[in-house]
């Protein structure tokens, strides 16, 4: 029989180990070094070598080529006193790793030599549980979800796209929602605008939606502004730090000023549309991708853009298109999978097909081409006067 002592022994024989001289003179010679620590959540909660990344030894094997897909990266790992790190650096030049090393004394010995150590943020035993579905994805994981928390979304519109989007980003744990919309909560909104029910019936929508979306995440804080968007006051909202912008709006004279803002304010957009049983969707990035004036210069005239109060829609459409663009507002807050930057999305309901366009940056773009020819907030008022309450930022 081999004891504990006769293992441990025989595991540092096998690999190398270094001190915490050594390990910091590494991790601070701006060469690339990932640093693992093994030890137990508990553990990790009450303090780190600062960028270390958390993967306890009992999922080292199945986690570490999230954080070092490269077998040949340097791995420093660390526990509290080197027996567990010495173990998992065995377990790494085991499955293929050529330069892991364990840290002689752990995290022990990093504090003694008086060196920078951190109190890593963590989610709660409560959101571990909300979240849980999440943690099990590398693409998000804790990292991801504590980002989420941590970002901010203005959603332009509460009605059918910021409807759906606001429920599915207040479900995945978006920290700040801000909503603008200068509306009221009608009977025929209920057909579609889920956020919404009979008994916010002539409420302001900003104050609907905020009391769903926080029984539904008190972990998210809904920021209203309960007001039309205009040149006036685009600036003082967009102005409030926010990550990405959700655009619901259903009338043009919003989508250019969205979309204007939006490129001053180096914000990314993500448009939504529909009209009867059609959808569009896509991501507008500033300054690396098209943006919506190079799709559509000018605004058309009020016949050829009716509302949905004049030519209709279908019920379910915007859940379809509003939960797409919640996806891809996650995507972009957690730079995740291929965006829809310069990909037009084309929805047909009644088909149930998808179809892509590929749009193009213009470099005669009046806004964020080469020259711009806009350089100041237009208020196409004008180009509203075909739908009904023109003032208000409503969705279909």
């Amino acid at each position: 029989m081999t004891s504990y002592r006769e293992l441990l022994s025989q595991t540092k024989a096998e690999i190398d180990e270094i001190d915490a001289v050594t390990a910091r003179a590494r991790i601070e010679s701006g060469d690339p070094v990932v640093v693992v620590d093994v030890r137990e959540r508990d553990e990790w909660e009450e303090g780190i070598v600062p960028g270390a990344q958390h993967i306890p030894r009992g999922f080292l094997e199945s986690q570490i080529d999230q954080v070092a897909p490269d077998r040949d990266s340097e791995i420093i790992a660390y526990c509290a006193g080197g027996a567990r790190s010495a173990f998992a650096a065995k377990t790494l030049q085991d499955i293929g790793y050529t330069n892991a090393v364990s840290l002689i004394g752990g995290f022990g010995e990093w504090k003694r030599s008086g060196y920078d150590w951190a109190t890593p943020t963590a989610l709660t035993p409560a959101q571990r549980s909300r979240y849980s579905r999440h943690l099990l994805i590398p693409e998000v994981g804790e990292a991801g979800q504590l980002k989420l928390l941590d970002s901010r979304v203005l959603l332009v519109g509460a009605g059918g796209l910021g409807s759906p989007s606001s429920l599915y980003l207040a479900a995945a744990g978006v920290g700040t929602l801000g909503i603008v919309d200068g509306d009221t909560v009608d009977a025929s909104n209920l057909q579609r605008q889920i956020v919404h029910s009979t008994v916010g019936l002539g409420e302001a929508k900003v104050d609907s939606a905020k009391r769903a979306l926080e029984a539904l995440n008190p972990d998210v804080d809904v920021v209203t502004y309960n007001e039309r968007l205009t040149s006036d006051n685009v600036d003082r909202i967009f102005g409030d730090g926010w990550d990405v912008i959700v655009d619901g709006a259903d009338n043009f004279p919003t989508r250019y000023l969205v979309n204007d803002a939006s490129i001053w304010h180096r914000i990314p957009v993500v448009h939504g549309s529909i009209f009867r049983f059609e959808g569009q969707l896509t991501v507008f990035k500033p300054h690396e991708g098209p943006c919506y004036r190079c799709l559509f210069p000018q605004p058309p005239p009020p016949e050829l853009a009716p509302s949905c109060a004049e030519a209709g829609v279908l019920g379910v459409l915007p859940g379809i298109v509003g939960s797409l663009q919640a996806n891809e507002t996650l995507k972009t807050l957690l730079d995740a999978g291929d965006s829809l930057v310069g990909r037009l999305l084309l929805f047909d309901a009644l088909s149930t097909s998808l179809m892509e366009v590929s749009i193009q940056r213009r470099p005669d773009c009046p806004v964020c081409g080469d020259n711009p020819t806009i350089t100041e907030y237009i208020d196409y008022v004008e180009f509203c006067q075909g739908a009904p309450r023109p003032e208000t930022v409503g969705v279909g």
